[in-house]
């Protein structure tokens, strides 16, 4: 309805407010698109470039602005744009603009739009803090709702892998050595701190990553996002605003290295593959803590992800391109301690006391490393804290205890 209602006169009859500097940027391009030969002037302001730029672009004659709630705000205030003219107003991307904390932004402008005669919000999901976003600002709004069958959700494969913080990095590798040369990835991190670790560490493991969040300047993320578009680079890893603007068809798979804090996020994540009846994979990595996460997402959302090992190398490929490291952190109880289960009947053991002294005599465990000894029937079972485990399980078969050699696997 926005292009059908707007004509070419230079006067402001529209107003689009998007999150991010690029969902900005591809939602006008998406109207230079539909607009054919309406010759609309369609400009976008947002923060990270010169004001005063924009500022002449719009001076020259303006039909519509797409852009960010800051700069909107920033330049009205300097008399670059008059929200009195727009009878048009549309909130794209609500459900994040309200995550980012842009309500009273959102507030300001619409406040400030006398002329106003019709609203659009759009959102891909729908909380109750969006039904009462819309109360605020719209008069008896109307909501369109898809139920929970339609959900939009892209036709894909989804995958669980239960794998420690440790070794994530280690299936994140058996992940993307299965890509092909035409396959693109998007790997969602937490934070913009976890994005630039991964990248160093894929980087180091030779593979050819991008990291997108915040912290960059308009021109980096630019750079990278038009890289990622034409292909050049394969793997993009990002937070979860800043690949908001990504918009590209080719993505084959999703990876969730840690899995969201708010659920919506996950279908904002997932929905970046299969797209246009493309294939697409999303993987989760899922550690210890994150089990319950998962469960909520599937829940909710009614979603059928197939919990599984992390994949097989491909054929021809003999090394992991990261290697796996011990780690007993998802075994370990509250206390960092994992259990040993040893090949030591309790009749050779003898009792509690001489199992613990053996350990810190024969392997140098310390006396605080070591927790609980107990027995059945046919073993001995020792605690160890997880910062010994890993060296005495290597140096047990080295020694005997009762004229026995000594072997242990650890307790799930």
């Amino acid at each position: 309805p926005i292009l059908e209602r707007c004509q070419p006169t230079g006067q402001l009859q529209a107003l689009i407010l998007a999150p991010t500097r690029e969902l900005a940027n591809q939602v006008a391009e998406e109207f230079q698109t539909l607009q054919g030969d309406s010759r609309l002037s369609i400009q976008t302001v947002y923060g990270g470039t010169d004001l005063e730029k924009q500022a002449k672009k719009l001076s020259d004659g303006v039909d519509i602005i797409v852009g960010t709630p800051g700069r909107v705000m920033d330049m009205t205030d300097r008399g670059h744009i008059n929200l009195d003219s727009p009878v048009l107003f549309c909130l794209d991307e609500a459900d994040r603009m309200l995550d980012m904390g842009f309500f009273p932004d959102i507030m300001w402008v619409v406040e400030r739009m006398k002329n106003r005669e019709q609203t659009l919000l759009f959102s891909a999901t729908f909380p109750q803090e969006i039904i009462d976003a819309a109360h605020e600002f719209m008069n008896e709004p109307e909501f369109v709702l898809t139920n929970s069958e339609e959900l939009d959700i892209p036709p894909i494969e989804m995958f669980s892998v239960s794998v420690g913080r440790a070794n994530k990095l280690w299936a994140l590798g058996r992940l993307l050595i299965r890509m092909n040369e035409s396959d693109q990835t998007i790997i969602f991190c937490n934070t913009k701190r976890m994005v630039d670790l991964a990248v160093q560490r894929l980087k180091k493991h030779r593979f050819d990553a991008e990291g997108l969040h915040g912290d960059l300047n308009q021109n980096q993320r630019e750079r990278i996002l038009n890289r990622f578009k034409e292909g050049e680079v394969k793997t993009i890893v990002a937070t979860d605003v800043a690949a908001r603007g990504i918009d590209v068809d080719g993505i084959t798979l999703v990876v969730n290295y840690d899995l969201p804090a708010d659920l919506d996020s996950f279908i904002h994540r997932v929905g970046r593959t299969g797209r246009i009846g493309r294939k697409g994979e999303a993987w989760s990595l899922v550690s210890r803590d994150d089990a319950p996460q998962l469960s909520k997402i599937m829940a909710t959302y009614g979603l059928d992800i197939v919990s599984t090992e992390v994949p097989e190398l491909p054929s021809g490929v003999e090394r992991d391109p990261v290697n796996r490291q011990d780690d007993f952190g998802e075994t370990a109880d509250v206390f960092g301690f994992v259990t040993l289960q040893l090949n030591i009947a309790p009749s050779d053991a003898g009792s509690s006391r001489t199992v613990a002294q053996w350990f810190q005599n024969s392997l140098r465990c310390d006396e605080m490393a070591i927790g609980d000894v107990h027995f059945d029937a046919e073993s001995t079972f020792i605690s160890i804290h997880t910062s010994k485990v890993g060296l005495a399980l290597k140096a047990l078969d080295k020694h005997e205890m009762a004229g026995k050699t000594v072997s242990g696997i650890v307790v799930e």
